[in-house]
């Protein structure tokens, strides 16, 4: 019963941990489509009036009012000032919002924007037994020993080095966007990555 009870309590967090950060992601996008469009109210209210124009021009309107605005934020972030102020906002007040970090992570998976650092996916054994972990492997030397990340979950963006020989590694067959989902949503997943392990 304590078993059922676990697996069904973990299946329901799994869910909303994937559920939640899509979800949020929408609410934002609505939330910026009605300030965006309240903003230029008046532009709107002009030309539906005056040139007759239909309701759906407004809605076009507010698109391209938010792509610019996003346009504007994404030119700003890309100098070297930009980059400080975004940075210190971000590390000094962004970061302590709970679930910003994980909500960042899924939109830039979701955007497929996030260049990753990862050269592989792999599960590794870390505790000297059968055990074994979903890892990112970072680095691959000469040895044939392996550098892995081993990050927590459901945050990906924190987590343990580690450097393994290559029996304790064991590659997946799997993209790492893909292995990401499953440790953002508490190993959801995680039995198709199992099958793809290479022999």
């Amino acid at each position: 019963m304590s078993k059922l009870k676990s697996f069904i309590t973990s299946t329901i967090v799994g869910g909303l941990l994937v559920i939640l950060p899509i979800a949020l992601f929408f609410f934002t996008m609505h939330w910026l489509f009605g300030m965006v469009q309240g903003i230029i109210a008046p532009l709107t209210e002009v030309l539906l009036k005056q040139l007759q124009l239909p309701q759906v021009v407004a809605d076009v309107l507010v698109i391209l009012a938010l792509t610019l605005l996003c346009f504007v934020v994404g030119v700003i972030v890309r100098t070297r000032l930009g980059k400080w102020v975004y940075a210190l906002v971000e590390s000094n007040l962004l970061m302590k919002a709970p679930g910003y970090s994980i909500i960042k992570e899924t939109v830039a998976q979701f955007l497929g924007n996030k260049k990753s650092p990862f050269s592989s996916t792999a599960l590794v054994q870390i505790f000297g037994n059968e055990t074994m972990v979903s890892a990112f492997v970072t680095d691959e030397h000469e040895d044939g020993s392996f550098t892995v990340f081993v990050p927590t979950g459901p945050n990906p963006t924190s987590g343990n080095i580690y450097h393994l020989p290559a029996d304790k590694v064991h590659k997946v067959d799997a993209p790492v966007d893909e292995m990401m989902r499953s440790i953002i949503s508490c190993g959801a997943g995680s039995s198709s990555l199992v099958k793809r392990l290479k022999k």
